[in-house]
């Protein structure tokens, strides 16, 4: 088991392995908005590979939940920074899923309610926390044998990853399923309400300046409305298995 550790530093390289490199050691991009699958999808992938799922998205949430918790105005993009410098965040993967400490504090239930998620998508504005998490990011996967998603990975993160994704749906189709997700996690909010968030959410991601949301060039687009999980499963394995194949030539 690999560990992630503080959120500073790193030299800002990106992973670029030699010809040849096997899908143990691949380094896979999976972005897209909320809702289309992502972190679903990045979690299956990386088990089917045996290598580290590691959703970056988390980091942010990890990050809204600390200046919750420490009262930052989620607008003050200096006392932002400063928090930034001063805060550790560590990410422990595992099998199903991974562990996030913050100052050393198991976070990991606490990250998927309407409150720290409108939180990330604020913080996330801010470009010191992004430099100070896209450094922890790269340095996560220098080894190799990571399938990471977010909504600017394989466009700022890792721009040279091996393999690139980027899952889309109907927002309808997202709202619902972010929906879903919040009434396990205990939040009652109507199926109305979390879709005017979704939308918002998109508007706030796409339209930032720093790392918006969009595909990159050489991404591989899979529209997931109405498409069965393992059927997205199989359009992506089929994707690696063509990669690995290419970089044996």
């Amino acid at each position: 088991m690999r560990e992630a550790g503080r959120a500073r530093g790193g030299d800002g390289g990106t992973p670029e392995g030699p010809p040849g490199k096997p899908r143990e050691r691949l380094v896979i991009a999976i972005d897209g908005p909320v809702g289309a699958g992502k972190s679903t999808m990045a979690r299956r992938l990386a088990r089917a590979l045996g290598i580290v799922h590691i959703d970056s998205g988390a980091m942010y949430r990890a990050m809204g939940w600390k200046a919750m918790q420490a009262g930052v105005e989620l607008s003050d993009h200096a006392a932002l920074a400063s928090l930034a410098e001063r805060t550790e965040i560590r990410v422990i993967p595992g099998d199903p899923s991974f562990c996030l400490l913050v100052d050393g504090e198991d976070v990991t239930g606490r990250l998927r309610t309407p409150a720290v998620d409108r939180a990330a998508s604020l913080v996330s504005t801010c470009p010191a926390v992004r430099e100070r998490l896209v450094a922890l990011q790269r340095a996560m996967a220098r080894e190799g044998g990571v399938v990471m998603d977010g909504r600017d990975i394989g466009t700022v993160v890792f721009p040279h990853a091996d393999l690139k994704f980027f899952l889309e749906a109907d927002l309808e189709v997202r709202a619902a399923r972010r929906w879903q997700d919040l009434q396990r996690a205990g939040a009652g909010l109507g199926v109305a309400e979390v879709r005017e968030e979704v939308a918002r959410r998109d508007a706030r991601d796409s339209g930032r300046e720093m790392s918006p949301l969009r595909a990159a060039e050489d991404a591989l687009r899979i529209d997931t409305t109405g498409v069965a999980p393992d059927e997205v499963l199989a359009r992506m394995l089929a994707a690696v298995e063509r990669c690995a194949e290419n970089s044996k030539r």
